[in-house]
């Protein structure tokens, strides 16, 4: 069992000026995305166990490997998600189904070197509906500058009968962060950064 992949679509952005400013380098944010037919389409179906357990791997390494070579090596990558968006005929629970497993994940977070977990999301949508790619810092959930999103679309998937599966990543975060990161937050907050359990 072998997942039926129709396309694959690559997204890739240079920002050179960012809010009237030029970039110290370029922020570049990049994506693959499988256009893939959603086996479970168009019926009840109990169990997904099987199609998972045998598409996460295939998904996962594919997109991946696509991923390591758009970058130019995992090192290249500092943030990083992943998304799902299922056809019209499809279950938001197939699109979570495909990416929320470790069979699909975990060959992106190894092959990065990642200590955070991906940031996700998972919807529903026609053909050409908005493919929103969350972003966080591979190693580090509290650091700001890397809260990012890719928006991109597909004008002829997800068909009704399948499900678009997406790996994103950018090299840097925003090219002029200047809103702080999450320690500082909590450090005015009163907590105390020395005690996770505090946090």
């Amino acid at each position: 069992m072998t997942p039926e992949i129709r396309k694959i679509v690559t997204y890739d952005e240079e920002v050179l000026i960012e809010g009237f400013k030029p970039a110290d380098t370029p922020w570049r944010m990049f994506a693959v995305a499988a256009v893939v037919r959603n086996p479970w389409a168009g019926r009840y179906v109990e169990d997904l166990t099987p199609e998972i357990r045998a598409y996460g791997p295939v998904l996962g390494d594919m997109l991946t490997d696509r991923m390591l070579r758009l970058a130019g090596g995992g090192d290249a990558i500092e943030a990083y998600g992943k998304a799902a968006v299922v056809g019209l005929d499809g279950e938001v629970e197939h699109a979570s189904g495909l990416i929320h497993t470790l069979r699909f994940g975990n060959h992106y977070r190894q092959a990065v070197g990642a200590k955070s977990y991906l940031a996700f999301t998972n919807t529903r949508g026609p053909a050409n509906a908005p493919i929103m790619v969350p972003l966080m810092d591979k190693n580090d959930a509290g650091r700001r500058s890397h809260y990012l999103t890719i928006q991109f679309s597909i004008p002829d998937a997800p068909r009704a009968d399948e499900i678009v599966v997406v790996l994103g990543a950018a090299t840097s975060g925003r090219p002029h962060h200047r809103i702080g990161d999450r320690y500082q937050d909590l450090k005015d907050l009163g907590h105390d950064l020395d005690n996770p359990a505090a946090v």
